[in-house]
């Protein structure tokens, strides 16, 4: 288990003074990096290896969104290795211990120079104690169904502040672009699942594909040609 405690910052919070999904999304890949970074295996460690850790999927589960200058803690637990990828949990909790946000994702291991997905290996994977706290909820969706009957959003233009140190869109920004896609208020997002496709880079240009379904809305962000991006499905 890894914890860090923080504040929920001004600049983190949507018009209604609470976190915004893409706040808790950053927050767990910040959590999940501080680990990395903590026992040698992090960002630098992996760019001198050639690797990287990519992820396939997101579900997360907003029990409540913390609001303005709350004080939380960010974990996270690594459950379990197999052939590419790798397993692992996050939550928030609030001062008082109850969790207000529970997500469970799936990874994989890249080999940067092959371009290729890799097996892990015992130099990934040994640094890292796995356990699993029990979270109470269903595991990420490998893939996400898309309803045939969509509407087509505004087009989206990749621009480089969405990039991160991989030099694709950011895990987080899929997420936030597909809220604001489906004209969605972020707090009123129970439930949020994200399957990444295909790698977004400056220059692509992002077509939304809104569906309705009985629970929300599918929203896959697409090329030109159809083909997905990532797809992002929203519960609320």
């Amino acid at each position: 288990m890894y914890i860090f405690d923080s504040r929920v910052r001004y600049s983190e919070t949507g018009e209604d003074g609470r976190l915004t999904p893409m706040g808790v999304i950053n927050y767990f890949q910040d959590c999940s990096t501080f680990q990395s970074e903590d026992i040698g295996v992090g960002v630098e460690w992996l760019e001198q290896k050639k690797r990287a850790w990519l992820l396939a999927a997101w579900r997360i589960v907003f029990d409540r969104f913390p609001k303005l200058g709350e004080r939380i803690k960010i974990g996270t637990f690594p459950y379990g290795f197999k052939g590419i990828y790798g397993f692992r949990g996050f939550y928030i909790e609030d001062e008082s211990g109850e969790l207000v946000v529970r997500a469970d994702s799936l990874w994989f291991l890249y080999d940067m120079e092959a371009k290729t997905p890799m097996k892990v290996t015992e130099e990934h994977l040994t640094p890292y104690i796995t356990e699993r706290l029990d979270l109470k909820m269903e595991r990420a969706q490998r893939k996400i169904p898309v309803p045939a009957d969509y509407v087509e959003g505004s087009p989206i233009e990749v621009l480089s502040h969405y990039l991160d140190t991989n030099h694709h869109v950011n895990n987080a920004r899929y997420a936030d672009l597909a809220i604001e896609a489906a004209q969605i208020t972020g707090s009123d997002i129970r439930e949020l699942g994200v399957e990444y496709k295909q790698e977004a880079k400056p220059g692509d240009i992002m077509y939304p594909h809104i569906s309705e379904t009985p629970d929300g809305k599918v929203v896959a962000l697409c090329r030109e040609d159809g083909a997905p991006f990532a797809v992002v499905k929203l519960v609320i």
